[in-house]
């Protein structure tokens, strides 16, 4: 049992029950969408698939013991989901080809079978082949098995990802649909350069020229840390192009993730329109600078959260305030509802990439050079340069420099709080250049008292 949490194997209850209860739970979870969109197979057989797995899992575990041998029961149980699922498609094409027949009988019969056409096709659409449905089949089934080898965080994690592909199908449809011929290709393009590049760089830590100039880092995460900025930047550009039009507090948000700058200019383009607009505008700002210092602690998180939790601390507790400050000063500024377009750019593209890596390597190696030639106050200069540029590529390189030891927790804090606050008054700048003077005036405002608050704050935190 040494695979189940500690909290289970401790629970006053047979760790078998457990396992069952638990796909019982990611079983009902998995066919609650199915249920809802009325398919073949509903909520109950989900749920009666995924126990089939943990039941048959369990017998073979315990038949077979400590030895090795072939789980037959699990074995059979899967050749039986995919012969259920086999039998699905086949009603599902016999059902299409029945509607389509029906279809076509009604447009020869004229206007007394309309009203069968319009319901033949709606259902021939809604059913299709069933080939989500089985293949939703097997993953319970094999969520099932994952519950009763006693893998439960995986198996919850599959359950759970699966159940959002099956509830966001027409987000990612109308996704797919939206990309253009270039945006697809450049997809698979950033796919190889994350995924192929990867495992072709160098595992552990390589030195960056000699001497007491010389700076290290660790190529591959390095490499991942690019990788998960710019999937940030895909991921919400994604929701941008999904729910842009569902009001400021989704464009400003989700946008300033994608490119805070951009949102920043979208504003400045609605005040110069409309000078009722400052509200909405400087909410947008407010979330955009919210969403920047967000990503730039997941960005820490990410990559220290299993090294140590010191920088994880000393940034949170500043960048918290700027996040929760941010968007209760937007919540008060105007109406979430107003609906405001951003122009971003596409992320999908491997020119951007490369762009971003190569300005986050300049970023890390300048920062290397600075702190052993003009110490650490030199290095906070250069954080607060870097993020009048990129305030991610600043924070990622700071994390590199801590993971390597070149960076105490204290001076890793204390560089993406600079970078971040930065970032923030580039954008006030650019609002000073706005012809409104309010606008420029009112986001000055805001801005400078959040970045008050944040730097009492980790004032606070660096006496503690």
């Amino acid at each position: 049992m040494a695979d189940l949490p500690s909290v289970v194997t401790a629970a006053p209850i047979d760790s078998r029950i457990v396992r069952l209860g638990v796909a019982v739970g990611l079983g009902l979870f998995l066919g609650l969408e199915r249920e809802w969109s009325q398919k073949a197979a509903g909520i109950r057989t989900f749920a009666l698939i995924s126990v089939l797995g943990t039941v048959f899992t369990t017998y073979d575990r315990a038949m077979c013991g400590e030895s090795t041998c072939v789980p037959f029961l699990s074995v059979a149980g899967a050749g039986f989901v995919v012969v259920l699922a086999a039998v699905l498609m086949i009603d599902g094409f016999r059902e299409k080809r029945r509607d389509h027949r029906r279809a076509v009988d009604g447009a020869v019969g004229g206007a007394d079978t309309d009203v069968d056409v319009d319901r033949g096709s709606h259902h021939a659409d809604d059913t299709g082949l069933h080939l989500t449905t089985a293949v939703s089949l097997l993953v319970a089934y094999g969520v099932g098995l994952l519950a009763g080898l006693g893998q439960l965080l995986p198996a919850t994690v599959v359950a759970v990802t699966s159940s959002l592909l099956l509830v966001f199908k027409r987000e990612l449809h109308e996704l797919a649909w939206g990309l253009s011929a270039t945006e697809l290709r450049s997809t698979a393009e950033f796919a190889i350069l994350a995924f192929v590049v990867y495992p072709l760089l160098p595992a552990g830590t390589y030195a960056l020229g000699g001497g007491e100039y010389g700076v290290v880092i660790e190529p591959r995460v390095v490499w991942s840390m690019v990788v998960f900025v710019a999937g940030i930047g895909i991921a919400n550009y994604a929701l941008v192009r999904t729910y842009g039009g569902r009001g400021i507090a989704v464009t400003g948000f989700f946008g300033g993730l994608a490119s805070s700058t951009a949102v920043i200019g979208s504003m400045l383009d609605h005040v110069a329109e409309r000078r009722e607009a400052v509200d909405y505008a400087v909410a947008g700002v407010l979330l955009a600078n919210a969403a920047m210092a967000l990503r730039n602690l997941v960005i820490v998180a990410a990559f220290t959260v299993s090294y140590a939790l010191d920088p994880l601390f000393t940034i949170g507790v500043p960048l918290g305030v700027v996040v929760l400050g941010s968007v209760a000063l937007a919540w008060r500024a105007a109406d979430w509802r107003t609906s405001v377009d951003v122009d971003l750019s596409t992320p999908f593209s491997m020119r951007n990439a490369l762009a971003f890596g190569a300005i986050f390597l300049l970023i890390v190696v300048g920062s290397g050079l600075t702190r052993a030639t003009l110490g650490t106050l030199g290095f906070y200069a250069t954080a607060v340069v870097s993020g009048l540029v990129s305030s991610a590529g600043a924070t990622t390189s700071a994390v590199v420099l801590y993971r390597t030891g070149e960076l105490t927790a204290h001076e890793t804090g204390v560089a993406v709080t600079l970078a971040t606050a930065s970032s923030v008054l580039v954008k006030v700048g650019l609002a000073a250049t706005s012809a409104e003077r309010a606008f420029g005036r009112r986001v000055a405002v805001v801005s400078l008292g959040v970045l008050g608050t944040a730097g009492l704050a980790a004032v606070v935190v660096a006496l503690v």
